[in-house]
């Protein structure tokens, strides 16, 4: 028996899409095979440059009560998790949170997670790099679709910070 209050990715999708149309920017909807949805395979069977390639984790500071953060960043980069971000979080410890913690915070899995849609609650760090593209690709809120869009979607979303350092350039 599935639990009624937990939401299926279909769901989540349908929230992210509304959240495209109540900000009222442009975008693109790109179908996507689930089984490509993780960005490696997805920026590779689609020829997607990884520059323009968003990744959103949720990052979740082990403190009493738990404090958690969705970050955007570039999949070229990667998260600095356990300085910035715990600095920022005011936390001992930090670290990314579970697929299974993301999907009861979000209501979406790994592979499909995105920064529109997310609970009013849940604070939304962009790194700057993803500024400066003239578009990026976004989780669609289920594996099966990604969102072609501009990053200026930063301005228009609510809890949103832009934060120069956040992600570091991956070795």
């Amino acid at each position: 028996m599935t639990d009624p209050h937990s939401d299926s990715p279909d769901d989540a999708a349908a929230k992210v899409l509304t959240a495209l149309k109540d900000l009222g920017i442009e975008h693109q909807v790109m179908d996507c095979d689930p089984e490509l949805a993780d960005t490696a395979l997805f920026c590779e069977h689609y020829g997607i440059p990884p520059e323009v390639s968003a990744n959103v984790i949720i990052a979740v500071g082990k403190s009493d009560p738990r404090q958690y953060a969705a970050c955007v960043l570039l999949a070229t980069t990667r998260l600095d998790v356990n300085k910035y971000v715990r600095k920022k979080m005011g936390v001992k410890k930090c670290s990314f949170a579970s697929a299974q913690e993301t999907k009861a915070l979000t209501g979406m899995e790994i592979g499909g997670v995105t920064a529109l849609g997310l609970p009013a609650s849940l604070s939304l760090w962009v790194d700057s790099k993803v500024m400066r593209c003239d578009y990026i690709i976004l989780g669609g809120g289920s594996r099966s679709i990604k969102i072609k869009i501009s990053p200026a979607v930063f301005k228009l979303t609510p809890n949103t910070e832009v934060i120069e350092g956040l992600a570091l350039e991956a070795r």
